[in-house]
Protein backbone atom coordinates (compact mmCIF):
# COMPACT_ATOMS: atom_id res chain seq x y z
CA UNK A 1 0.00 0.00 0.00
CA UNK A 2 2.61 2.57 0.57
CA UNK A 3 4.02 2.43 -2.66
CA UNK A 4 0.22 4.17 -3.62
CA UNK A 5 1.64 7.68 -2.26
CA UNK A 6 3.88 8.81 -4.70
CA UNK A 7 1.26 7.98 -7.26
CA UNK A 8 -1.45 9.96 -5.73
CA UNK A 9 1.14 12.96 -6.86
CA UNK A 10 2.78 11.54 -9.79
CA UNK A 11 -0.90 10.68 -11.44
CA UNK A 12 -2.38 14.42 -11.71
CA UNK A 13 1.06 15.46 -12.61
CA UNK A 14 2.01 13.11 -15.65
CA UNK A 15 -1.81 13.41 -16.26
CA UNK A 16 -2.01 16.99 -16.79
CA UNK A 17 0.60 16.42 -19.94
CA UNK A 18 -2.75 14.43 -21.87
CA UNK A 19 -4.83 17.57 -22.15
CA UNK A 20 -2.12 20.20 -22.50
CA UNK A 21 -0.55 18.12 -25.82
CA UNK A 22 -4.15 16.44 -26.84
CA UNK A 23 -6.08 19.83 -26.30
CA UNK A 24 -6.08 21.78 -29.26
CA UNK A 25 -6.28 19.15 -31.77
CA UNK A 26 -8.53 16.50 -30.06
CA UNK A 27 -10.50 18.15 -27.38
CA UNK A 28 -13.05 15.69 -26.91
CA UNK A 29 -10.54 13.30 -25.97
CA UNK A 30 -8.46 15.56 -24.25
CA UNK A 31 -11.73 15.77 -22.23
CA UNK A 32 -12.15 11.83 -21.86
CA UNK A 33 -8.46 11.60 -20.51
CA UNK A 34 -9.15 14.28 -17.82
CA UNK A 35 -12.06 12.88 -16.33
CA UNK A 36 -9.98 9.01 -16.50
CA UNK A 37 -7.08 10.81 -14.50
CA UNK A 38 -9.81 11.80 -12.05
CA UNK A 39 -11.86 9.16 -11.77
CA UNK A 40 -8.16 7.18 -11.11
CA UNK A 41 -7.11 9.61 -8.56
CA UNK A 42 -10.63 8.57 -6.19
CA UNK A 43 -9.67 5.02 -6.67
CA UNK A 44 -6.03 5.62 -5.42
CA UNK A 45 -7.27 7.85 -2.84
CA UNK A 46 -9.60 5.04 -1.44
CA UNK A 47 -7.07 2.93 -1.53
CA UNK A 48 -4.77 4.61 0.44
CA UNK A 49 -8.05 5.30 2.92
CA UNK A 50 -8.55 1.60 3.07
CA UNK A 51 -4.79 1.11 3.66
CA UNK A 52 -4.65 2.89 6.39
CA UNK A 53 -7.90 1.44 7.75
CA UNK A 54 -6.40 -2.08 7.63
CA UNK A 55 -2.96 -1.50 8.70
CA UNK A 56 -2.81 2.19 10.66
CA UNK A 57 -0.12 4.98 9.19
CA UNK A 58 1.40 4.72 5.78
CA UNK A 59 4.39 6.05 4.99
CA UNK A 60 7.38 6.04 1.77
CA UNK A 61 10.53 8.19 1.14
CA UNK A 62 10.97 8.64 -2.78
CA UNK A 63 13.91 6.78 -3.81
CA UNK A 64 14.68 4.71 -0.40
CA UNK A 65 16.62 7.78 0.50
CA UNK A 66 16.56 8.43 4.62
CA UNK A 67 13.82 10.48 5.54
CA UNK A 68 15.98 13.36 7.13
CA UNK A 69 16.75 14.30 3.46
CA UNK A 70 14.30 12.33 1.29
CA UNK A 71 11.02 13.43 -0.04
CA UNK A 72 8.93 11.99 2.93
CA UNK A 73 5.24 10.82 2.37
CA UNK A 74 2.68 10.30 4.82
CA UNK A 75 -1.04 9.22 5.09
CA UNK A 76 -3.01 8.66 8.86
CA UNK A 77 -6.19 8.71 9.38
CA UNK A 78 -6.36 12.69 9.21
CA UNK A 79 -4.53 13.17 6.23
CA UNK A 80 -5.81 10.41 3.95
CA UNK A 81 -9.58 11.87 4.54
CA UNK A 82 -8.22 14.86 2.65
CA UNK A 83 -6.37 13.42 0.39
CA UNK A 84 -10.06 11.37 -0.46
CA UNK A 85 -11.86 14.79 0.22
CA UNK A 86 -9.61 16.63 -2.49
CA UNK A 87 -10.08 13.64 -5.19
CA UNK A 88 -13.96 13.31 -5.05
CA UNK A 89 -14.57 16.95 -4.91
CA UNK A 90 -11.95 17.44 -8.06
CA UNK A 91 -13.98 14.62 -10.09
CA UNK A 92 -17.39 15.33 -9.23
CA UNK A 93 -17.12 18.78 -10.15
CA UNK A 94 -15.02 18.36 -13.34
CA UNK A 95 -17.29 15.35 -14.51
CA UNK A 96 -20.50 17.48 -13.76
CA UNK A 97 -20.13 21.25 -13.74
CA UNK A 98 -16.82 22.22 -16.15
CA UNK A 99 -17.97 24.91 -18.38
CA UNK A 100 -14.28 25.30 -19.73
CA UNK A 101 -12.57 22.11 -20.67
CA UNK A 102 -10.04 23.35 -22.87
CA UNK A 103 -5.96 21.72 -23.09
CA UNK A 104 -4.46 24.34 -21.13
CA UNK A 105 -7.02 24.73 -18.20
CA UNK A 106 -7.65 20.68 -17.57
CA UNK A 107 -3.52 20.45 -16.80
CA UNK A 108 -4.34 23.37 -14.39
CA UNK A 109 -7.04 21.54 -12.94
CA UNK A 110 -5.17 18.63 -12.71
CA UNK A 111 -1.98 20.24 -11.41
CA UNK A 112 -4.37 22.36 -8.84
CA UNK A 113 -5.30 18.24 -7.79
CA UNK A 114 -1.57 17.59 -7.29
CA UNK A 115 -0.46 20.23 -5.27
CA UNK A 116 -3.24 20.33 -2.93
CA UNK A 117 -2.68 16.21 -2.78
CA UNK A 118 1.07 16.47 -2.09
CA UNK A 119 0.18 19.16 0.40
CA UNK A 120 -1.71 16.47 2.31
CA UNK A 121 0.63 14.07 2.26
CA UNK A 122 4.07 15.62 2.40
CA UNK A 123 6.14 15.13 5.44
CA UNK A 124 8.37 17.47 5.01
CA UNK A 125 7.71 21.49 5.50
CA UNK A 126 10.07 22.81 2.60
CA UNK A 127 7.92 19.75 0.02
CA UNK A 128 4.75 21.48 1.83
CA UNK A 129 6.09 24.86 -0.02
CA UNK A 130 6.43 23.39 -3.53
CA UNK A 131 3.17 21.83 -3.33
CA UNK A 132 1.29 24.80 -1.98
CA UNK A 133 3.58 26.93 -4.93
CA UNK A 134 1.91 24.41 -7.79
CA UNK A 135 -1.26 24.59 -5.73
CA UNK A 136 -1.40 28.25 -5.81
CA UNK A 137 0.20 29.30 -9.69
CA UNK A 138 -2.54 26.82 -11.00
CA UNK A 139 -5.54 28.60 -8.73
CA UNK A 140 -4.18 31.97 -10.20
CA UNK A 141 -3.85 30.64 -13.84
CA UNK A 142 -7.66 28.99 -13.66
CA UNK A 143 -8.96 32.27 -11.97
CA UNK A 144 -7.63 33.99 -14.98
CA UNK A 145 -8.68 31.58 -17.47
CA UNK A 146 -12.15 33.46 -17.78
CA UNK A 147 -11.58 36.08 -20.46
CA UNK A 148 -12.02 39.82 -19.59
CA UNK A 149 -10.75 42.48 -17.51
CA UNK A 150 -12.16 41.58 -14.52
CA UNK A 151 -11.06 38.04 -14.12
CA UNK A 152 -7.55 39.29 -15.10
CA UNK A 153 -7.34 41.81 -12.05
CA UNK A 154 -8.96 39.55 -9.38
CA UNK A 155 -6.06 36.44 -11.02
CA UNK A 156 -3.20 39.54 -10.38
CA UNK A 157 -4.46 40.53 -7.04
CA UNK A 158 -5.24 37.01 -5.97
CA UNK A 159 -1.09 36.14 -7.46
CA UNK A 160 0.71 38.81 -5.54
CA UNK A 161 -0.80 38.18 -2.06
CA UNK A 162 -0.63 34.93 -2.30
CA UNK A 163 3.36 35.17 -3.47
CA UNK A 164 3.43 37.49 -0.24
CA UNK A 165 1.69 34.79 1.82
CA UNK A 166 3.83 31.83 -0.18
CA UNK A 167 7.32 33.98 1.18
CA UNK A 168 5.98 34.22 4.74
CA UNK A 169 5.89 30.50 4.88
CA UNK A 170 9.19 30.05 3.18
CA UNK A 171 11.08 32.22 5.55
CA UNK A 172 9.88 30.38 8.56
CA UNK A 173 10.67 27.32 7.03
CA UNK A 174 14.12 29.19 6.39
CA UNK A 175 14.05 29.46 10.68
CA UNK A 176 12.97 26.21 11.41
CA UNK A 177 16.20 24.98 9.21
CA UNK A 178 18.34 27.39 11.07
CA UNK A 179 16.78 26.31 14.33
CA UNK A 180 17.13 22.69 13.67
CA UNK A 181 18.91 21.53 11.18
CA UNK A 182 16.14 19.41 9.24
CA UNK A 183 12.89 20.10 7.31
CA UNK A 184 11.43 16.70 8.12
CA UNK A 185 8.15 16.91 10.06
CA UNK A 186 8.93 13.68 12.30
CA UNK A 187 12.25 14.94 13.06
CA UNK A 188 11.10 18.92 13.86
CA UNK A 189 8.92 18.55 16.99
CA UNK A 190 11.60 16.60 18.92
CA UNK A 191 14.90 18.85 17.62
CA UNK A 192 12.41 21.79 18.43
CA UNK A 193 12.33 20.60 21.51
CA UNK A 194 15.81 20.41 22.26
CA UNK A 195 16.46 23.84 21.07
CA UNK A 196 13.37 25.23 23.50
CA UNK A 197 10.13 26.46 22.77
CA UNK A 198 11.27 29.94 24.02
CA UNK A 199 13.47 30.30 21.41
CA UNK A 200 12.91 33.68 19.26
CA UNK A 201 14.06 31.23 15.92
CA UNK A 202 11.18 29.26 16.88
CA UNK A 203 8.64 31.93 17.60
CA UNK A 204 9.77 33.68 14.41
CA UNK A 205 9.63 30.53 12.44
CA UNK A 206 5.47 29.89 13.75
CA UNK A 207 4.88 33.19 13.72
CA UNK A 208 5.60 33.41 9.62
CA UNK A 209 4.19 30.18 9.24
CA UNK A 210 1.10 30.94 10.76
CA UNK A 211 1.28 34.32 8.80
CA UNK A 212 1.88 32.54 4.84
CA UNK A 213 -1.08 30.40 5.84
CA UNK A 214 -3.26 32.88 7.36
CA UNK A 215 -3.26 34.47 3.82
CA UNK A 216 -4.46 31.28 1.87
CA UNK A 217 -6.78 30.43 4.82
CA UNK A 218 -8.57 34.37 4.04
CA UNK A 219 -7.88 35.06 7.27
CA UNK A 220 -8.85 38.57 8.28
CA UNK A 221 -7.07 41.22 7.85
CA UNK A 222 -5.44 38.89 4.71
CA UNK A 223 -8.49 37.87 3.47
CA UNK A 224 -9.06 40.71 0.48
CA UNK A 225 -8.07 38.71 -2.32
CA UNK A 226 -10.79 35.91 -1.57
CA UNK A 227 -14.09 37.63 -2.74
CA UNK A 228 -12.81 39.19 -6.07
CA UNK A 229 -11.50 35.85 -7.33
CA UNK A 230 -14.07 34.09 -6.26
CA UNK A 231 -16.35 36.30 -7.83
CA UNK A 232 -14.77 36.64 -11.20
CA UNK A 233 -13.95 32.85 -11.91
CA UNK A 234 -15.81 30.87 -14.05
CA UNK A 235 -18.54 29.23 -11.54
CA UNK A 236 -16.35 25.82 -11.34
CA UNK A 237 -13.17 26.96 -11.10
CA UNK A 238 -15.50 29.03 -8.30
CA UNK A 239 -16.50 26.18 -6.95
CA UNK A 240 -13.39 24.53 -7.17
CA UNK A 241 -11.20 27.14 -5.31
CA UNK A 242 -14.18 26.98 -2.70
CA UNK A 243 -14.39 23.18 -2.00
CA UNK A 244 -10.56 22.96 -1.54
CA UNK A 245 -8.30 26.50 -1.83
CA UNK A 246 -8.70 27.05 1.78
CA UNK A 247 -9.31 23.59 3.06
CA UNK A 248 -6.41 21.92 2.54
CA UNK A 249 -4.14 24.49 3.45
CA UNK A 250 -6.14 24.64 6.86
CA UNK A 251 -5.64 21.10 7.01
CA UNK A 252 -1.63 22.11 6.53
CA UNK A 253 -1.83 24.63 9.41
CA UNK A 254 -3.20 21.65 11.90
CA UNK A 255 -0.99 19.30 10.87
CA UNK A 256 2.14 22.10 11.07
CA UNK A 257 1.05 23.31 14.45
CA UNK A 258 0.15 19.92 15.90
CA UNK A 259 2.54 17.64 14.37
CA UNK A 260 5.63 19.86 14.44
CA UNK A 261 5.47 22.46 16.82
CA UNK A 262 3.30 20.33 19.06
CA UNK A 263 0.98 21.29 21.71
CA UNK A 264 4.03 21.54 24.31
CA UNK A 265 4.86 24.78 22.56
CA UNK A 266 1.68 26.23 22.69
CA UNK A 267 1.57 25.91 26.60
CA UNK A 268 5.11 27.18 27.14
CA UNK A 269 4.28 30.12 25.34
CA UNK A 270 1.32 31.44 26.00
CA UNK A 271 1.34 34.58 24.22
CA UNK A 272 1.04 32.65 21.05
CA UNK A 273 -2.16 30.82 21.94
CA UNK A 274 -3.49 33.78 22.97
CA UNK A 275 -2.57 35.81 19.67
CA UNK A 276 -4.12 32.48 18.11
CA UNK A 277 -7.68 32.99 20.38
CA UNK A 278 -7.35 37.16 19.67
CA UNK A 279 -6.75 36.28 15.49
CA UNK A 280 -9.71 33.67 15.04
CA UNK A 281 -12.08 35.82 17.46
CA UNK A 282 -11.53 39.04 15.12
CA UNK A 283 -11.54 36.84 12.32
CA UNK A 284 -15.13 35.42 13.13
CA UNK A 285 -16.60 38.37 14.20
CA UNK A 286 -15.27 41.18 11.69
CA UNK A 287 -16.10 38.29 8.39
CA UNK A 288 -19.16 38.20 9.82
CA UNK A 289 -20.12 41.29 9.61
CA UNK A 290 -18.61 41.93 6.28
CA UNK A 291 -20.53 38.72 4.87
CA UNK A 292 -23.78 40.72 6.34
CA UNK A 293 -23.05 43.44 4.01
CA UNK A 294 -23.13 42.06 0.68
CA UNK A 295 -25.46 42.25 -1.87
CA UNK A 296 -23.76 39.65 -4.54
CA UNK A 297 -24.06 35.80 -3.87
CA UNK A 298 -20.81 35.13 -5.01
CA UNK A 299 -19.17 37.61 -2.30
CA UNK A 300 -21.59 37.29 0.56
CA UNK A 301 -20.26 33.56 0.61
CA UNK A 302 -16.74 34.20 0.14
CA UNK A 303 -16.79 36.60 3.39
CA UNK A 304 -18.46 34.17 4.95
CA UNK A 305 -15.47 31.73 5.17
CA UNK A 306 -13.94 34.65 7.14
CA UNK A 307 -15.76 33.59 9.57
CA UNK A 308 -15.76 29.91 8.93
CA UNK A 309 -11.60 29.66 8.47
CA UNK A 310 -11.61 32.41 12.01
CA UNK A 311 -13.72 29.47 13.69
CA UNK A 312 -11.04 27.30 13.00
CA UNK A 313 -8.04 29.49 13.94
CA UNK A 314 -9.79 29.33 16.99
CA UNK A 315 -9.88 25.39 17.88
CA UNK A 316 -6.36 25.20 16.98
CA UNK A 317 -5.58 28.07 19.61
CA UNK A 318 -7.81 26.14 22.19
CA UNK A 319 -5.88 23.11 21.74
CA UNK A 320 -7.43 20.17 22.89
CA UNK A 321 -8.59 16.98 21.78
CA UNK A 322 -12.68 18.38 21.34
CA UNK A 323 -11.13 21.48 19.69
CA UNK A 324 -8.71 19.84 16.95
CA UNK A 325 -11.88 17.43 15.80
CA UNK A 326 -13.93 20.42 15.87
CA UNK A 327 -11.22 21.88 13.48
CA UNK A 328 -11.10 19.14 10.64
CA UNK A 329 -15.20 18.33 10.86
CA UNK A 330 -15.43 22.09 10.38
CA UNK A 331 -13.15 22.25 7.38
CA UNK A 332 -14.60 19.40 5.73
CA UNK A 333 -17.94 20.72 6.70
CA UNK A 334 -17.30 24.50 5.20
CA UNK A 335 -16.13 22.82 1.73
CA UNK A 336 -19.12 20.30 0.97
CA UNK A 337 -21.60 23.25 1.85
CA UNK A 338 -19.43 25.72 0.29
CA UNK A 339 -18.78 24.30 -3.20
CA UNK A 340 -22.41 22.82 -3.49
CA UNK A 341 -24.17 26.70 -3.09
CA UNK A 342 -21.00 27.83 -5.45
CA UNK A 343 -22.59 25.50 -7.73
CA UNK A 344 -25.69 26.48 -6.80
CA UNK A 345 -24.99 30.46 -7.39
CA UNK A 346 -23.93 29.41 -11.41
CA UNK A 347 -27.12 27.72 -11.85
CA UNK A 348 -29.28 31.05 -10.65
CA UNK A 349 -26.30 32.77 -12.62
CA UNK A 350 -27.08 31.25 -15.76
CA UNK A 351 -30.68 30.36 -15.42
CA UNK A 352 -32.09 33.52 -14.40
CA UNK A 353 -29.45 35.92 -14.61
CA UNK A 354 -29.37 36.44 -10.61
CA UNK A 355 -26.73 37.58 -9.06
CA UNK A 356 -27.67 39.36 -6.03
CA UNK A 357 -29.53 38.04 -3.20
CA UNK A 358 -32.73 40.33 -4.26
CA UNK A 359 -32.53 38.58 -7.56
CA UNK A 360 -33.15 35.44 -5.61
CA UNK A 361 -36.50 36.34 -5.07
CA UNK A 362 -39.23 33.95 -5.72
CA UNK A 363 -36.92 30.98 -7.30
CA UNK A 364 -38.28 28.40 -5.15
CA UNK A 365 -41.07 28.48 -7.05
CA UNK A 366 -38.80 27.95 -10.54
CA UNK A 367 -36.61 25.48 -8.55
CA UNK A 368 -38.02 23.89 -5.68
CA UNK A 369 -35.58 20.88 -5.43
CA UNK A 370 -32.21 23.58 -5.88
CA UNK A 371 -33.34 25.52 -3.53
CA UNK A 372 -34.12 23.10 -0.62
CA UNK A 373 -30.80 21.82 -1.73
CA UNK A 374 -29.24 25.78 -1.03
CA UNK A 375 -31.65 26.02 2.06
CA UNK A 376 -29.89 22.65 3.57
CA UNK A 377 -26.59 24.29 2.98
CA UNK A 378 -26.69 26.96 4.63
CA UNK A 379 -27.94 24.97 7.98
CA UNK A 380 -24.91 23.73 7.93
CA UNK A 381 -22.74 26.95 7.66
CA UNK A 382 -24.81 28.11 10.17
CA UNK A 383 -24.27 25.22 12.29
CA UNK A 384 -27.73 24.07 13.16
CA UNK A 385 -28.42 19.96 13.56
CA UNK A 386 -28.62 17.51 11.90
CA UNK A 387 -25.65 18.93 9.67
CA UNK A 388 -21.77 18.21 9.61
CA UNK A 389 -21.15 22.38 10.34
CA UNK A 390 -23.51 21.69 13.90
CA UNK A 391 -21.49 18.88 14.86
CA UNK A 392 -18.27 20.91 14.33
CA UNK A 393 -19.65 23.85 16.10
CA UNK A 394 -20.64 21.97 18.76
CA UNK A 395 -17.47 20.45 19.17
CA UNK A 396 -15.47 23.58 19.13
CA UNK A 397 -18.12 24.85 21.84
CA UNK A 398 -18.02 22.54 24.09
CA UNK A 399 -14.08 22.40 23.88
CA UNK A 400 -13.91 26.36 25.13
CA UNK A 401 -16.37 25.16 28.12
CA UNK A 402 -14.27 22.84 29.31
CA UNK A 403 -11.48 25.03 29.23
CA UNK A 404 -13.12 28.12 30.81
CA UNK A 405 -12.77 30.13 27.48
CA UNK A 406 -16.45 31.98 28.03
CA UNK A 407 -15.63 34.92 25.72
CA UNK A 408 -14.42 32.35 22.63
CA UNK A 409 -17.85 30.07 23.37
CA UNK A 410 -19.89 33.54 23.71
CA UNK A 411 -18.07 34.18 19.80
CA UNK A 412 -19.05 30.25 18.62
CA UNK A 413 -22.87 31.47 19.53
CA UNK A 414 -22.17 34.71 18.42
CA UNK A 415 -21.07 33.31 15.10
CA UNK A 416 -24.15 31.06 14.89
CA UNK A 417 -26.54 34.49 15.11
CA UNK A 418 -24.52 36.12 12.58
CA UNK A 419 -24.19 32.99 9.73
CA UNK A 420 -28.23 33.14 10.85
CA UNK A 421 -28.42 36.35 9.77
CA UNK A 422 -26.78 36.12 6.87
CA UNK A 423 -28.14 32.68 5.64
CA UNK A 424 -31.66 33.84 6.31
CA UNK A 425 -31.88 36.96 4.21
CA UNK A 426 -30.86 34.37 1.05
CA UNK A 427 -33.59 31.39 1.96
CA UNK A 428 -35.87 34.46 2.68
CA UNK A 429 -35.60 35.65 -0.61
CA UNK A 430 -35.56 32.21 -2.33
CA UNK A 431 -39.02 31.26 -0.46
CA UNK A 432 -40.97 34.44 0.99
CA UNK A 433 -40.33 37.26 -1.57
CA UNK A 434 -42.36 37.29 -4.98
CA UNK A 435 -40.91 37.02 -8.09
CA UNK A 436 -40.32 39.78 -10.62
CA UNK A 437 -42.77 40.12 -13.34
CA UNK A 438 -40.15 39.51 -16.19
CA UNK A 439 -38.82 36.23 -15.40
CA UNK A 440 -37.02 35.51 -18.12
CA UNK A 441 -33.47 36.51 -19.35
CA UNK A 442 -30.59 36.50 -22.16
CA UNK A 443 -27.49 34.49 -22.66
CA UNK A 444 -26.13 37.83 -21.78
CA UNK A 445 -27.72 38.13 -18.59
CA UNK A 446 -30.72 41.11 -20.35
CA UNK A 447 -34.18 40.25 -21.06
CA UNK A 448 -35.00 37.94 -23.32
CA UNK A 449 -35.10 33.92 -23.16
CA UNK A 450 -34.22 31.78 -20.02
CA UNK A 451 -30.95 29.53 -20.42
CA UNK A 452 -31.68 25.90 -19.14
CA UNK A 453 -29.05 24.46 -16.96
CA UNK A 454 -28.06 21.11 -16.75
CA UNK A 455 -29.76 18.70 -14.01
CA UNK A 456 -26.45 17.13 -13.14
CA UNK A 457 -25.54 20.56 -12.03
CA UNK A 458 -28.65 20.46 -9.81
CA UNK A 459 -27.65 17.22 -8.46
CA UNK A 460 -24.29 18.43 -7.47
CA UNK A 461 -25.70 20.80 -5.10
CA UNK A 462 -28.29 18.21 -3.87
CA UNK A 463 -26.00 15.88 -3.07
CA UNK A 464 -24.19 18.39 -1.58
CA UNK A 465 -27.13 19.21 0.90
CA UNK A 466 -27.26 15.36 1.64
CA UNK A 467 -23.41 15.22 2.10
CA UNK A 468 -23.77 17.55 5.23
CA UNK A 469 -26.54 15.73 6.38
CA UNK A 470 -25.12 12.44 6.56
CA UNK A 471 -21.86 13.49 7.60
CA UNK A 472 -23.86 15.43 10.11
CA UNK A 473 -25.43 12.41 11.52
CA UNK A 474 -22.42 10.18 11.49
CA UNK A 475 -20.12 12.66 13.10
CA UNK A 476 -19.24 10.26 16.18
CA UNK A 477 -17.87 8.10 13.77
CA UNK A 478 -16.01 10.54 11.75
CA UNK A 479 -14.36 11.54 14.96
CA UNK A 480 -13.63 8.08 15.81
CA UNK A 481 -11.57 7.67 12.50
CA UNK A 482 -9.68 10.30 13.27
CA UNK A 483 -9.09 10.42 17.13
CA UNK A 484 -6.12 8.16 17.05
CA UNK A 485 -4.14 11.36 15.02
CA UNK A 486 -5.61 13.76 17.10
CA UNK A 487 -5.07 12.22 20.59
CA UNK A 488 -1.58 11.88 19.77
CA UNK A 489 -1.32 15.41 18.48
CA UNK A 490 -2.86 16.79 22.22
Amino acid sequence: MNHLLPLLVALPVLGALVPFGLGRRFPALSRRATAVVLLGQVGLAVAVVAGVAANGSLTYVVGGLPAAVGIGLLADQVSSLFVLFVAVAAATLYVTVRTDPTGSTDALWLLFVAGLTGIAVTADVFNLYVFLEIAGLAAYALVASRRGPTAALAALHYLLVGTVGATFYLLGVGYLYVATGTLAMADLGPALARVGYDSPLVGAAFLLVVLGLGVKLALFPLHTWKPDAYAAAETDVAALLATLGSTIPGYALVRLTFDVFTVEFLATVSLVRTGLLIAGVVSTVVGGYLTLRQSNVRRLLSYSSVLQFGLIVVGIGLATPAAVTAVIVLLVANGIAKGGLFVAAGVFEREFGAYTVAEYAGRARDRPVLAAAVAIAFTSLVGLPPTVGFAGKWYLAVAAVAVGEWIVAAVVLLSTLLSLTYAARVVEQLYLSPAPADETVAADGGAGATRPVSAVAVAVVVLSAVATVVLGLGSTAFAEWIAPVVEGWV
